[in-house]
């Protein structure tokens, strides 16, 4: 799903792994490119180190498409049924793709961590973060209140987050590290709580890029929701028997919710397009609709 204030498109691929975001993420381009980035992404990756320094060059490397980057890595003996090692190696031959084309230079990837969108400049969902305090299942009365103390000092911050983002202002955002470090260091006791906390501190700047972004949603809500109405297709209906029908629903369910964001009939923007509408009252064009209210 991707989506904004005023439109929504689905679009349904064969799998969700982070090779398959990569990919869409390179827009309409087929190469693969090891360079700076694709050597970084590596790293980060913990890419095995002798394949890494027998595929480094001085010069950056570009693939027109998956088939001479495969013979390539053959060709350094890279173990292509080695299927982990081959799927990083791609990975970071499409992040290099994409950094080579000047993509995601700015973007940053809100996500609630699921393990495929932890990439480039990301940052992590506030509303799915303080659910794993909800899922603590605390056995005496002193650990459901120091839970609930807890959850009560996270949700305060992340009104001042909120606050934050209305007025941005560098010279508080030290204050709100402090503020961060003071809550998720907290030792209560309980183990269990103590454990997520300090989990949850490792992934300080992940929770703060709004410090740095105030542009980005502290949450995923917006895909959720938009989402929640494909969901809701799938379960009264089942799942679609050919690729065309998931065309179909993709394009139907995507114009439904974009009507509805836009403050249109459905319905009367299907009998417009069909030819049956009233010629009085014609639905303007959706892409003219949105250009017009950015």
């Amino acid at each position: 799903q991707i989506g904004g204030a005023d439109f929504t498109v689905f679009r349904t691929t064969k799998s969700k792994s982070r090779l398959n975001f990569l990919s869409l993420l390179r827009g309409g381009y087929q190469d693969y490119v090891l360079g700076d980035a694709a050597f970084d992404y590596l790293k980060e990756r913990r890419g095995n180190p002798p394949v890494v320094h027998g595929l480094r060059t001085f010069e950056p490397q570009h693939f027109c498409n998956q088939v001479p980057f495969m013979a390539h890595l053959a060709d350094k003996g890279v173990d292509i049924l080695n299927r982990q090692e081959i799927a990083t190696l791609a990975e970071a031959g499409l992040w290099g793709s994409i950094r080579h084309h000047g993509l995601m230079a700015n973007t940053v990837i809100v996500s609630d961590d699921a393990g495929q969108f932890r990439v480039g400049n990301h940052a992590l969902c506030w509303v799915h973060t303080e659910r794993l305090l909800q899922k603590l299942m605390p056995t005496t009365a002193k650990e459901e209140r120091l839970v609930t103390i807890v959850r009560d000092l996270v949700w305060r911050f992340y009104k001042a987050l909120k606050a934050y983002q209305q007025c941005p202002s560098p010279q508080s955002a030290p204050a709100f590290r402090r503020r961060f470090d003071r809550i998720f260091t907290l030792r209560t006791g309980y183990e269990a709580l103590d454990t997520l906390l300090e989990r949850l501190h490792r992934r300080k700047n992940e929770l703060l890029k709004v410090l740095e972004y105030p542009g980005i949603p502290l949450h995923t809500n917006a895909s959720e929701n938009a989402l929640r109405t494909f969901v809701t297709k799938r379960k009264i209906s089942g799942g679609t028997m050919s690729q065309d029908g998931r065309v179909a629903r993709d394009v139907m369910l995507g114009l439904m919710k974009t009507c509805q964001k836009l403050g249109l009939s459905f319905y009367h923007y299907l009998g417009d397009r069909l030819g049956i509408g009233s010629e009085d009252h014609p639905i303007p064009s959706l892409p003219a609709t949105i250009l017009a209210r950015a």
